[in-house]
């Protein structure tokens, strides 16, 4: 019998499953034992009852079958037996971008429920890798991917239009809160965060950028934003382009150690945190010098360390919470997100079921932008509209940018009475932030006459500079070049203020300042910590005493110093926690 003839792309599919195929991939599609534990926890199975097309070890065993053929033993020797078979025309090809594409979200809920550990989402994104390595794609994810090649980011946002977005917001900030300290910054270099986004934020809703940079403002954060590599979504990890997905952590990553950033913040984007977070440095193929989080990790870090204040009875509407799929079943970012909910909501509603259960949103895997498939997907979208409906809230919340237009989407076909909001708005909403007027030099010198102010400080040129100034500006100033000299002068002079050092020889820091706060006769000092090493906070805001009146980032400008010293020691004597 004459072998059948391959396709061009055909051929180059098998070709290059040989260079995909590794140890995962492999148990994988060799594990599966057709038990159909996996097939009630797919949402487009339980949407369409009675079509075993859906059904992820039937969509599984489309790619399956060509890795038993070529890759597989048991293909060579018992091809009719395991169902081993290949694929040889276009028309295939087109076949299994429908089931790649148009019927799997990659969401891995029936990889979670899997007794044999199969991972099908895995198997299904380079299915897709496959496939878009040969140009079989749907006609979105080749734009979409086009844009991150060539413009740097997945909606086509230019640079100039960006930057105006950025300064738009800015100015509108500033002019909110009064404060041109409140300006976002951008090419900052040396800031302790370097905070990225979903470009669905600069295109279609910036009231989010906003909203992050008065929470980093309330905080004192040392932050920026980049001119360039500020795109921390990654098609790569939808479209199964390991090439795409290497170039874009690649952007980020370099950007940031351009500008000595200490560590990278992602919106709250699931997909984002995830391929830049945790898939990003395997592709790009580097290690990265500085740490990176979720701003739901951020946020939550704030509030319980006391660096933003926030009022819950501003959010008073019933809420509920998604859980985005890469976020939470891919991440394990469960606990995090509620812990904040309860501080900025005072009704809460879990959806059932929740965390690595829960259902996918129905946009994921890029399928927002597959509009030949919109049909199937809002029909599968059922699923989650019952679990929405069922919670009685009024507003859904999540974390993921996809998640938000995925959810709006199936809201408006299903007419729920919901809207969908994210955490960063929510934060913002009940952020209370305590006006601080701009108070001349003169003032602060009227303030400061009389006060005694100790200075803790290794450094000399640090000591100098702070004594000078403090002394310039009427106070009286002791300083001590380590933690031992610092605490018993505290205890000798008993000072209005201490600025304190954390990282310093003999006692560090952290422990002059928790034996201040112990101390009956010192306890009520405020004291304003001054750092040029940020990752040492946890000496401070991880004990069991009240934290610190004051915070500031080294190198030190002489209006932040003064602006802050004004703050805590102002003319009411209430000292207030930065």
């Amino acid at each position: 019998m004459q072998a059948q003839e391959r396709s061009y792309k055909s051929q180059k599919v098998v070709e290059r499953m040989a260079k995909k195929v590794n140890r995962q991939i492999a148990l994988s599609l060799a594990a599966c034992v057709h038990c159909g534990n996996c097939t009630d926890s797919c949402h487009y199975v339980l949407a369409n009852p009675g079509d075993p097309t859906y059904a992820p070890a039937y969509k599984a065993d489309r790619i399956r079958r060509i890795f038993k053929r070529h890759f597989d033993w048991t293909g060579s020797v018992l091809p009719w037996w395991v169902k081993a078979g290949s694929v040889f025309t276009d028309a295939e090809l087109e076949e299994l971008k429908d089931v790649a594409f148009g019927k799997c979200t990659n969401c891995r809920r029936c990889s979670l429920n899997c007794p044999m550990g199969v991972d099908f989402a895995v198997v299904n994104r380079m299915a897709r890798g496959l496939l878009v390595s040969v140009g079989v794609m749907p006609t979105g994810v080749a734009v979409v991917s086009k844009d991150q090649w060539e413009i740097g980011n997945q909606m086509g946002v230019l640079k100039e239009d960006y930057i105006e977005t950025i300064e738009w917001m800015s100015d509108e900030l500033v002019e909110a809160l009064g404060e041109p300290g409140a300006a976002i910054p951008i090419d900052k270099p040396g800031c302790d965060i370097m905070y990225t986004i979903n470009p669905r934020e600069a295109k279609y809703d910036p009231r989010t950028i906003s909203d992050a940079a008065r929470i980093f403002h309330a905080a004192g954060e040392s932050w920026t934003m980049p001119s360039e590599g500020w795109d921390m979504t990654n098609f790569g990890l939808f479209s199964g382009d390991d090439e795409l997905g290497g170039a874009v952590a690649r952007r980020v990553f370099e950007k940031a150690i351009e500008l000595g950033a200490r560590r990278v913040v992602m919106s709250e984007c699931g997909h984002g945190y995830r391929s830049t977070r945790c898939e990003g440095q395997n592709w790009a193929g580097m290690d990265v010098p500085f740490e990176m989080e979720s701003s739901v990790v951020t946020m939550l870090r704030y509030i319980n360390e006391g660096r933003i204040k926030v009022d819950k009875t501003r959010n008073t509407t019933p809420v509920t919470y998604h859980d985005s799929c890469n976020n939470a079943r891919s991440c394990g970012m469960f606990e995090e997100p509620r812990e904040v909910l309860r501080h900025v909501v005072t009704d809460f509603r879990e959806m059932y079921p929740n965390r690595a259960e829960n259902f996918c949103c129905t946009g994921g895997g890029g399928a927002m932008s597959m509009s030949e498939y919109t049909p199937q997907r809002l029909k599968s979208a059922k699923v989650k509209a019952d679990q929405l409906r069922a919670t009685g809230a009024k507003v859904v919340v999540t974390s993921c940018h996809n998640c938000v237009d995925g959810l709006t989407d199936l809201i408006r076909h299903y007419k729920l009475d919901m809207k969908v909001t994210q955490l960063v708005n929510l934060v913002s909403d009940a952020l209370v932030i305590e006006k601080r007027a701009a108070v001349p030099v003169p003032m602060i010198a009227a303030v400061l006459a009389g006060r005694r102010i100790l200075v803790v400080d290794d450094e000399p040129d640090v000591r100098t500079f702070l004594t000078a100034l403090l002394e310039d500006n009427g106070a009286t100033v002791f300083a001590a070049a380590d933690g031992d000299e610092g605490l018993a002068l505290a205890r000798k002079e008993k000072p209005d203020l201490i600025t304190l050092d954390l990282s310093m020889p003999g006692m560090d820091g952290g422990k002059v300042f928790e034996a201040i706060r112990k101390d009956p006769e010192l306890a009520q000092v405020p004291v304003c910590i001054i750092t040029g090493k940020p990752e040492l906070r946890k000496l401070i805001y991880e004990r069991d005493v009240p934290p610190p009146e004051g915070y500031i980032d080294k190198p030190i400008s002489e209006e932040t110093l003064l602006a802050n010293i004004h703050r805590i020691l102002d003319i009411t004597g209430e000292h207030k926690a930065h």
